[in-house]
């Protein structure tokens, strides 16, 4: 993805906010602005969903209830893509945060799949051979 320079003007307030997040985060000003910013435009653009970290990085997650959005996308895939069983599935949600959810699938596809296809790599061996010490242990 290319980049180019903009010139924009802060207050001083958003300024330090900026430099605080960036400073938190390792990050230059550039990288957080930017990646706040990107943040901001798809929850504005899909209202319901937030952003959250944890130990895979930032992602998208639908507001209120600590789902990822990739998490909700494969259940409705492997539910052959029908709401019906969506909604089933994820019965405790409202039909605003599981619509959220499929909204911003259609937005940005490519940033889901990547994650969908990341987390199949995941098979019960792989997941043995890289981390032994999660395996069950043996009764003898």
């Amino acid at each position: 993805m290319s980049s180019r320079a903009r010139g924009i003007r802060l207050n001083e307030s958003l300024e330090r906010e900026i430099e605080r997040e960036a400073e938190l985060r390792g990050q230059s000003f550039t990288s957080a602005t930017a990646e706040m910013l990107g943040e901001a435009v798809r929850m504005r653009r899909v209202p319901g969903i937030v952003f959250t970290d944890g130990p895979a990085g930032r992602r998208a997650t639908v507001a209120g209830t600590g789902l990822d959005v990739w998490e909700v996308i494969s259940s409705w895939k492997e539910a052959g893509e029908q709401w019906a069983s969506l909604r089933a599935s994820y019965d405790w949600l409202t039909d605003f945060q599981l619509r959220s959810a499929l909204a911003y699938y259609k937005l940005y596809p490519i940033e889901i799949d990547a994650r969908l296809a990341a987390e199949e790599r995941w098979t019960p061996e792989r997941v043995e051979s890289e981390y032994p010490f999660l395996a069950p242990r043996r009764v003898r």
